[in-house]
């Protein structure tokens, strides 16, 4: 297991969703969409935008979680293993999902 290579993408991941425009705060969002004029329309929509932000925040904090959890493993020598089945996950998943626990049969186990 290339564990500098999904380092490396975790790392970037982290720093992508710390710095970028993903990083935005909630708060300004909320600041610019409470004082909005407009009809209902207008103002719904706003309410809406807030309500999307604030999903996203909650996404990329799960998504930062599992990143510290996966650099972890990286260091104890765990990382690529399923925490369910124990079976090397598959370089194409870790690829698409560096982040990622388990292997592609577990979780579609979950679904």
């Amino acid at each position: 297991m290339d564990g500098a290579r999904y380092r490396d993408a975790l790392l970037r991941k982290q720093h992508e969703l710390v710095t970028g425009t993903a990083a935005k705060p909630l708060q300004w969002s909320m600041e610019n969409n409470s004082g909005r004029q407009g009809d209902l329309a207008d103002q719904a929509e706003g309410t809406n935008e807030v309500h999307i932000t604030l999903k996203l925040k909650q996404t990329d904090a799960k998504i930062l979680q599992a990143i510290e959890e996966a650099l972890k493993r990286i260091e104890k020598g765990s990382y690529g293993q399923c925490r369910d089945c124990g079976e090397p996950i598959a370089p194409a998943r870790l690829d698409a999902i560096p982040w990622t626990r388990v292997c592609i049969a577990c979780k579609e186990k979950q679904a």
